[in-house]
């Protein structure tokens, strides 16, 4: 069976696949959990009469959000017994997603981390609407609300994300040359060189999971994150691009030991996150694909 497209079932899930998993992924920020959603997602979509789906993106999505949601809820629960700072699991990323400065701003960290401060309603709503561009009609759908309520809850998700992303705009290539200064003053063990390039207010995250050790708080401060950075001076730093920004590896024993994404606010680094956790390393190894 086909619908308007001439795609069966099976095709319209390929097709939106990598849509259908950045939307998971952006709402849990956790690809493990985005590939639950997915596989949850095609268990239903093989169950439903095609032949009454009018448009098969939008119910696709809305299967995807609410299986999300969903997921939302017991993620949270895992968050508040996991030990130390909690960070998205970062994914290795092709040069097409930073080419898309608007997908490159929805999945990198530090949005990743603003969306996190959003309550699991206002984040659906926040990137159906703002990153997928979908209307307020096929969200109600998605989210069990009435179009009121969601113009409603848009509105307040866009006032607190605008309150909290990066302030300054800064170009790929600004963005690249403090990346590449942060890698040489590391490596070398350039002290002035690092304070140059660290935000006096930098905050460094370091996630381990409770299983490699890492900082079990915020590090606040140039002085202490350069402190605490020179633990690894002399070790080689990899460049990479990881949810769309440029992004330095740790290698130890030919093995990914460390990610470490930034937030980079007018030049200057405002945020480190440094994921450790074994268990959210097994996506920088290759690519991933996300898209709108």
């Amino acid at each position: 069976m086909t619908d308007g497209t001439g795609r069966t079932p099976t095709e319209a899930f390929v097709a939106h696949r990598n849509l259908l998993f950045t939307v998971a992924y952006e709402m849990l920020g956790s690809a493990a959990d985005a590939e639950d959603v997915l596989q949850e997602a095609w268990l239903r979509w093989v169950g439903v009469d095609h032949a009454a789906v009018r448009e098969q993106r939008a119910y696709l999505v809305r299967i995807v959000t609410r299986q999300a949601l969903m997921h939302l809820r017991t993620l949270g629960r895992r968050k508040e017994s996991y030990v130390g700072p909690w960070l998205p699991e970062p994914l290795l990323t092709s040069p097409d997603v930073a080419e898309d400065v608007e997908l490159a701003d929805s999945v990198s960290m530090a949005m990743l981390l603003v969306l996190e401060t959003l309550a699991p309603a206002e984040r659906a709503v926040f990137v159906l609407r703002e990153v997928f561009a979908l209307d307020y009609a096929e969200i109600a759908e998605a989210v069990d609300k009435t179009q009121a309520a969601v113009r409603q809850i848009a509105h307040r998700a866009r006032a607190h994300v605008a309150a909290r992303r990066p302030r300054g705009s800064v170009s790929a290539a600004e963005n690249r040359r403090t990346v590449a200064a942060f890698r040489g003053a590391v490596e070398t063990g350039d002290l002035q060189g690092l304070l140059d390039v660290l935000a006096p207010d930098v905050v460094l995250l370091t996630d381990g999971g409770g299983v490699v050790r890492a900082a079990l708080a915020p590090v606040v401060g140039a002085g202490l994150v350069a402190e605490v950075l020179g633990n690894i001076a002399s070790t080689t730093l990899h460049p990479t691009l990881i949810n769309g920004d440029p992004a330095l590896l740790v290698r130890r024993g030919g093995e990914v030991d460390t990610v470490i994404a930034m937030r980079i606010d007018d030049g200057l680094i405002t945020g480190l996150y440094a994921v450790r956790n074994p268990e959210k390393l097994s996506r920088v190894e290759r690519e991933n694909p996300v898209g709108r």
